[in-house]
């Protein structure tokens, strides 16, 4: 795919339309991912970072979708990964979360997308000097292209403290240092596009 964004305005139901789809769908291929892939990121949990002019920037790069009110889930990551030093034990109970219930409803999932990032990053530092970039996901034949909004979320923050916690329950050897860096879509010039092949 790899084009820049159409100029082209969406209203504000078909906005929240797509929004809607876009959070479904992540759900149904993180859950997939979970039963099937044994928790690895699947293509369209890996979308391309393009600069907001399109020029590539990371052919892939792991993104969260995050709870609206993620404090009990990450509380749960938390006591999950301090119950047992096992790292495997870790990794089949950050698995179990995922494949029970954890995706079941896309409406409890913000549209604030999360990426954690080792300190130093320079994909990082390119995204939060530039402040905004196109997200492009693709999985099977489904595709979608969001102009997002960077910021550097603070360690105290709600959506920092769950993808902290989620990456650390699936890798415990994380750096010491790290960032997480918040992606916010812009519904209104989102888009959604299909593949004639599979991806």
């Amino acid at each position: 795919m790899t084009e820049p964004p159409r100029n082209v305005v969406l209203t504000r139901l078909a906005s929240q339309a797509l929004r809607g789809e876009f959070l479904g769908w992540q759900c149904r291929i993180r859950q997939l991912a979970a039963r099937e892939l044994g928790g690895r990121p699947s293509t369209g949990m890996r979308p391309r970072v393009l600069s907001t002019d399109g020029k590539q920037m990371s052919a892939g790069t792991v993104i969260l979708i995050v709870e609206a009110e993620p404090e009990n889930s990450t509380q749960q990551f938390r006591f999950e990964y301090l119950k047992t030093q096992d790292p495997t034990e870790r990794y089949q109970m950050a698995l179990q979360i995922l494949r029970a219930g954890y995706f079941q409803e896309p409406g409890r999932f913000s549209d604030v997308l999360t990426a954690l990032f080792a300190g130093g990053s320079v994909l990082a530092r390119q995204l939060l000097e530039d402040g905004r970039c196109l997200l492009e996901f693709e999985q099977f034949t489904q595709g979608y292209q969001l102009p997002c909004d960077v910021a550097r979320l603070t360690v105290t923050h709600p959506f920092y403290q769950a993808t902290y916690w989620h990456n650390r329950l699936f890798n415990s050897h994380q750096p010491a240092e790290l960032e997480v860096l918040s992606f916010k879509p812009d519904w209104a010039h989102a888009r959604s596009f299909r593949e004639a092949h599979d991806a």
